[in-house]
């Protein structure tokens, strides 16, 4: 079995499934372990260029892993590129509206308001730096197989084009929109912990995408690390039954101080 069967395989249930707006496509579920709060949290981010045929379930398998580390996990869907609304900027919108809900989740379900951390998979990944570029009290952040530069996405065609149909055109149409959305462009502060973590065997976003990422944003003073596994591929990172997980497992949980 290969890691990206983990597409197919149905995933653990959640505890409940939320809605952070009114769309049908605004929603995210949580996990929480059994022992006693407050919990840390990780919000997740799915991946799927962001595209509409893709949607959070895949997600499940390393929401369930993570929560049984001790973890509360909020795997959170948003409107992709084939629903109305879906693209930039309306994913964008969704991923911050499911990260400001988890304020009104807190009490409710025992959270650790001082332990969140957002990571994303693959245009998640995109999604996930971008919110910390525009959410300074998001403090810790995981990219793992991230679409982290979208000119270079463009220029490559990853996706069949995927970053023109989310962007709404090319870079000489709609340049703000590239430069809006692009991780590469946008600035992260320095009291945010970065990490990138991405496969050397990736075939479909390739890992020199982070290891750029992570070296032009270190000369800018932003504080970001990589690691790269050297026999990973793209769907290995999200795997918990992949031997790349445990290196992705433990990096979360060191950034959040368990």
């Amino acid at each position: 079995m290969s890691s990206e069967d983990i597409l197919e395989l149905p995933a653990p249930p959640a505890d409940a499934r939320l809605a952070y707006g009114s769309d049908a496509n605004q929603f995210g579920d949580i996990r929480l372990p059994k022992e006693k709060g407050p919990f840390p949290i990780v919000m997740n981010l799915h991946g799927g260029f962001w595209q509409a045929k893709y949607d959070l379930v895949h997600a499940g398998h390393l929401s369930a892993a993570l929560t049984q580390k001790g973890l509360a996990t909020w795997n959170v869907e948003y409107r992709r590129v084939g629903n109305p609304g879906g693209g930039w900027p309306g994913s964008f919108e969704d991923i911050r509206n499911a990260y400001r809900f988890l304020a009104q989740l807190e009490k409710r379900y025992n959270l650790d308001p001082a332990k969140v951390l957002v990571m994303g998979h693959s245009a998640g990944g995109q999604l996930a730096l971008c919110l910390a570029a525009h959410e300074p009290a998001l403090t810790r952040v995981l990219s793992l197989a991230g679409v982290v530069d979208l000119e270079q996405a463009f220029k490559l065609h990853l996706g069949d084009n995927a970053v023109v149909a989310f962007l709404g055109g090319t870079p000489s149409e709609v340049p703000e929109h590239y430069h809006e959305a692009n991780p590469m462009a946008g600035a992260i502060p320095g009291t945010t912990t970065q990490w990138l973590i991405h496969g050397a065997a990736d075939t479909v976003v390739p890992s020199y995408f982070s290891r750029t990422y992570a070296e032009l944003k270190k000369q800018r003073g932003e504080n970001v690390h990589y690691l790269e596994i050297a026999t990973a591929g793209h769907f290995d990172l999200i795997d918990p039954h992949a031997r790349a997980w445990e290196k992705v497992e433990s990096t979360v949980l060191h950034m959040l101080g368990q």
